[in-house]
């Protein structure tokens, strides 16, 4: 970076135009064979450039890629690449979109079980993916060292989509420091999981009617904040956390104004600790904090609800059946607003 610096005042000082620094990286930039007006369909040309570089990190410059269908980089890791972009670089899905998929597919090709070669590490840093209200942001088809960090997906029915994994269905990746805003349609999905072992942290996500929802176990959530932003139509079906699997582990998660705050499938287990519940307005019929759909058997540490002052009914757990082996370890909530104290028999 030193280097570069000097090299940069040099070229000032000279009155000549700077290169991009991505060049000096060694980076592949996009932008010398593929152009980013935001008018022309990229997505052929940018599948070539994927394939036509394997082990090669891309660089995409500020500008528009528009895509008129998804763009798939290889599991294989003598086949792979790493995508990077600028802040303001904006992969954007066409308004002929009609693909079910994601407008990026990581290790959507090539498939590959295999942490030993190198070039197993690869994923999608930076920019902005716009779904233009109709596709899917980003989704993990296959590898097992993928990552996908400080983006921000936009307008989108499922932000991240994290599909069943290479490795006897784990797919082990990390997702870090994403913000998500959905289509605010009735099956709009901030990040469905459906792989196994993968670690979420620091994301926010907002216009969705499912935050999060995890068909899978092994999933460590830290600092997950969902906002609901929707209208109110089917209002007590939105859910902040939606457990269908059970053995994960949430901390400090947060379902922000969601009808249901977290809910488990059937009498499934899951770990939760310092999580919250908040509702900013009085709407819908009730505020119901934790839904279990058959017995409660979650353990749960230092859970805190904040129901609206103006809610006529509040309720901190719901079962389908009695019993369970659930545990409640530190509740703290507005007492006087609840209406329901079925969670006072699972208090520890």
């Amino acid at each position: 970076m030193a280097v570069w610096r000097v090299i940069a005042l040099a070229c000032v000082g000279a009155g000549l135009a700077m290169a991009d620094p991505s060049a000096h990286a060694g980076f592949v930039v996009v932008t010398d064979t593929v152009p980013a007006d935001g008018k022309s369909d990229v997505a052929d040309q940018l599948q070539a450039l994927i394939d036509a570089h394997p082990n090669r990190t891309l660089y995409f410059p500020d500008g528009v890629y528009l895509l008129g269908h998804p763009i798939a980089t290889p599991a294989h890791p003598k086949r792979s690449v790493d995508l990077r972009l600028s802040n303001y670089a904006v992969l954007k899905a066409a308004e002929n979109w009609n693909s079910p998929e994601a407008i990026v597919r990581l290790g959507g090709k090539d498939p590959a079980n295999d942490i030993r070669t190198i070039g197993s590490n690869y994923g999608f840093t930076g920019g902005i993916v716009d779904g233009s209200g109709k596709a899917n942001g980003i989704s993990i088809d296959g590898g097992r060292e993928t990552q996908i960090k400080d983006v921000s997906i936009k307008h989108t029915r499922v932000g991240i989509h994290i599909k069943r994994g290479a490795n006897n269905g784990s797919s082990d990746s990390d997702i870090m420091g994403v913000n998500i805003v959905g289509n605010r349609a009735r099956n709009s999905i901030g990040v469905l999981l459906e792989g196994y072992d993968n670690t979420l942290s620091n994301m926010r996500i907002a216009d969705v009617y499912i935050g999060v929802e995890v068909r899978s176990g092994g999933n460590s959530m830290r600092n997950i904040h969902p906002l609901y932003t929707c209208d109110y139509t089917d209002y007590g079906e939105s859910t902040g956390f939606w457990d269908k699997s059970g053995g994960n582990w949430y901390s400090f998660c947060y379902s922000d104004h969601f009808g249901t705050g977290f809910r488990t499938a059937r009498s499934v287990s899951s770990t939760m600790d310092s999580c919250f519940c908040f509702w900013y307005a009085a709407k819908g019929q009730r505020q119901l904090a934790f839904r279990a759909d058959e017995r409660f058997t979650s353990l749960m540490t230092n859970f805190r609800v904040g129901f609206h002052p103006a809610s006529t009914t509040n309720v901190v757990l719901q079962v389908g059946q009695p019993g369970g082996s659930g545990r409640i370890n530190g509740f703290h909530g507005n007492a006087e607003k609840i209406t329901d104290h079925t969670h006072e028999q699972y208090l520890k």
